[in-house]
């Protein structure tokens, strides 16, 4: 865990006392952690996600097929 010593506008105070109250949270970090997390699953682009990259890691252990003709593909596609 890391420690931090913050300066945070009294507003931004507020709006956490609120959030924190509003979850039951017992302190202002889980309230941190709380308003964090919301903003990454709601803000961050899905690429920076952790799912994301665990996603990617298991396409890529997937076997592959090479295709050298896009034309030929379609028509395998096909039947």
């Amino acid at each position: 865990m890391v420690k931090a010593i913050v300066d945070i506008m009294p507003q931004t105070n507020m709006v956490l006392n609120i959030i924190k109250a509003k979850n039951g949270f017992s302190t202002k970090s889980e309230t941190i952690d709380f308003v964090v997390k919301q903003y990454e699953e709601d803000l961050l682009e899905p690429e920076l996600r952790p799912e994301y990259i665990n996603k990617l890691k298991r396409i890529d252990k997937e076997k592959s097929k090479v295709i050298k003709n896009i034309d030929d593909y379609f028509d395998k596609l096909k039947g």
